[in-house]
């Protein structure tokens, strides 16, 4: 095999909001074998952090967020079937992605393709610039995205929608990434990441009990019945207000005060 190409994904935390830094900007942050162990690397510690209530996903460089998976670089997976057993192998950034329990705010300019449109996809917000492109175009090479293109794009825009980004397999521009829903807000390019970590932020002044449970609940509306949904709701609701942070929140209401949550 061939060495391993450069490039890194960086992992930081700052107060309450961890940062994960795709960082190969001469390559559009194309993924790399060492990149995607980086990032998998990294979300246990997001998961079980206490400290850590909320992430913001971001891509180095002028052109863009990332053009997915280097492709030069694909066997360095190993065969087929090893490629396709990835998953368990904590070698898919894209899983990686969907796999953390903490609210994650993506913020994508530029170039969002590939494998990248699927760590967007796999985010709970996305704050996007005007310029930005989304490209889905596996299909002129003669496959389809297998980390979540197909699926989560799909409940992400409609099925309509996912078919124009993957059959058609041309850009799709910032403006109607919007309208689809895939973007939940659109900013100047100078702006999108100050955004993208004031959510983030907000976010993670919020009780961290109820915010996991909440971005829990709005996926098992993509995947359940809605009659099974409601009641499930209920539950987690039920849980929530066992809660010191639902305590806490209760009596900050009454005093009047900003409530101070803990976690517990």
């Amino acid at each position: 095999m061939a060495a391993p190409l450069s490039g890194q994904v960086d992992f930081e935390v700052h107060g309450k909001v961890a940062h994960l830094i795709l960082n190969r900007p001469e390559k559009i942050n194309a993924m790399t074998v060492v990149m995607d162990g980086q990032m998998n690397s990294y979300i246990h510690e997001i998961n079980n952090n206490l400290e850590i209530r909320s992430v913001v996903l971001y891509g180095k460089g002028e052109k863009g967020f990332c053009a997915g998976s280097d492709l030069t670089e694909l066997d360095e997976y190993g065969t087929n079937w090893e490629y396709r057993n990835r998953f368990d192998r904590n070698l898919d950034y894209a899983r990686a992605i969907w796999l953390i329990k903490k609210p994650v705010v993506a913020s994508l300019h530029g170039w969002v393709i590939g494998g990248g449109l699927e760590m967007a996809c796999a985010s709970d917000i996305c704050v996007a610039s005007p310029e930005a492109k989304f490209l889905a175009g596996e299909i002129r090479w003669g496959w389809h995205g297998g980390s979540g293109q197909t699926q989560l794009l799909a409940h992400r825009v409609g099925p309509g929608n996912a078919n124009l980004f993957l059959l058609h397999g041309e850009p799709v521009l910032a403006d109607a990434a919007f309208r689809m829903g895939l973007v939940q807000e659109l900013v100047p390019r100078e702006e999108v990441f100050n955004r993208a970590l004031a959510i983030a932020e907000s976010i993670a002044e919020k009780a961290p009990i109820a915010a996991q449970m909440t971005k829990h609940m709005v996926r098992m509306s993509q995947s359940i019945p809605l009659e099974t949904a409601l009641l499930y709701e209920n539950d987690s609701f039920a849980y929530c207000m066992t809660t010191e942070d639902a305590a806490e929140g209760q009596k900050a209401f009454a005093e009047k005060r900003k409530p101070e949550f803990k976690g517990r």
